[in-house]
């Protein structure tokens, strides 16, 4: 795919962000392959799969694309979309067990909070490596012997990514904003849209400046809207977005109260909406309305036995493993985001959630019900 190719295909799928974009699932030859060739596999969402291929581009390699209803590979495996049995139908069926010689697959890693290794290499023979969170990474990935750093393990919200947000947040809202004021108020269609694109980008690229104030344990509406200690951040953009259009009425002599109020109104609606959900959004928070946001990660030192497969999945780099000890720690457990990837993978049971009540979900539950985008977790037996 050529760069012009790619970046409109980027842009649009950016823009349509919230709904499913699903591609063919199967088997791609990436350069020429041989029986010795690593495969990777990555869900079927459109955009995933275009940028996998890109960071792919020059590796010789197979690329696996399993079925998860064109949802992106966190969302699909954590709320039951993509699943042991998508992974272990692709393995039979698209012909790859007769293309190489060995039996190693490399997963993208934030499948494991629905993928289970074990179920895999139980029922296919084949063994998961899980592979770096961010395509890009790959190269560097393969040349560290399919091995991966804590920086390729972590996940981020850089300006990009922040950006890719603001965009599919307020594509839409500002086309569902422009219509409904077409009847009543058209002259002002124009400076509508801009107002929600603004606000927008203001919100998730302005993220590293208030991100420290956010508390996924608070019970809150909207981004914190009701909250006006320390995490009113909104309240403060919605001031200054007040204030900053007062000065430029006055400026430009078209001063009035009616209008202020007016926008200001608008605004207001705009900032909720845009923040509605703001920490289910990045990647470095559980959403603030899911009920798993209260639960803790708990680690019983009696049944680890150090191996490792936690620090592997986990995201946010909540874990420390002293082989020679034989043990794991959690010297960061701060900063989980109660994904339950590490519960999910830990073959020793070693992992549970605590919820506020003191009571222990275990580690078969968190592998049989998935997490809706709702925060329920819903019964999942697929591939069992």
């Amino acid at each position: 795919m050529n760069l012009i190719k790619y970046f409109v295909l980027n842009t649009i799928e950016t823009l349509l962000r919230v709904f499913p974009f699903p591609c063919k699932t199967g088997l791609i030859k990436m350069g020429n392959p041989g029986t010795n060739s690593p495969v990777f596999l990555t869900c079927n969402y459109h955009l995933a799969v275009e940028r996998v291929k890109r960071a792919l581009k020059g590796i010789d390699c197979y690329l696996l694309v399993a079925n998860s209803r064109g949802i992106n590979v966190w969302c699909a495996a954590t709320g039951g979309l993509f699943t042991n049995h998508d992974i272990i139908s692709v393995l039979k069926t698209s012909g790859i067990e007769g293309l190489v010689d060995h039996r190693k697959v490399i997963l993208p890693q934030l499948a494991a909070t629905g993928i289970e290794a074990r179920t895999i290499k139980k029922k296919t023979g084949w063994n998961v490596i899980w592979g770096p969170v961010y395509a890009k990474d790959i190269p560097a990935f393969i040349k560290n012997k399919f091995k991966k750093t804590p920086k390729m393990r972590g996940v981020e919200f850089p300006w990009m990514q922040r950006t890719e947000m603001a965009v599919a947040w307020a594509f839409p809202i500002s086309i569902i904003a422009a219509i409904a004021v077409i009847p009543f108020w058209p002259e002002t269609i124009f400076l509508l849209i801009l107002l929600v694109w603004g606000l927008a980008c203001l919100i998730f690229l302005a993220f590293p400046i208030y991100s420290h104030r956010l508390n996924s344990e608070r019970k809150r509406i909207g981004f914190i809207f009701f909250d006006f200690g320390r995490g009113g951040f909104n309240l403060f953009i919605w001031i200054f977005f007040i204030l900053a259009l007062i000065l430029y009425s006055i400026l430009a002599g078209d001063f009035t109260w009616g209008s202020i109020l007016r926008w200001g109104f608008i605004s207001l609606i705009a900032i909720l909406i845009i923040s509605l959900d703001l920490m289910g959004s990045t990647p470095t928070y559980k959403s603030g309305l899911h009920e798993d946001r209260l639960l803790k990660v708990i680690l019983d030192e009696t049944k680890c036995n150090g191996a490792g497969f936690c620090d592997q999945v986990c995201p946010r780099d909540c874990y420390r493993v002293n082989r020679k000890e034989q043990i794991a720690t959690m010297p960061r457990v701060g900063r989980c985001v109660q994904c339950g990837a590490c519960i999910v993978q830990c073959p020793f049971n070693a992992l549970y959630f605590m919820n506020p009540k003191g009571e222990i979900i275990p580690p078969e539950t968190i592998r049989k019900f998935k997490l809706n985008l709702i925060g329920k977790r819903l019964t999942q037996t697929e591939g069992k």
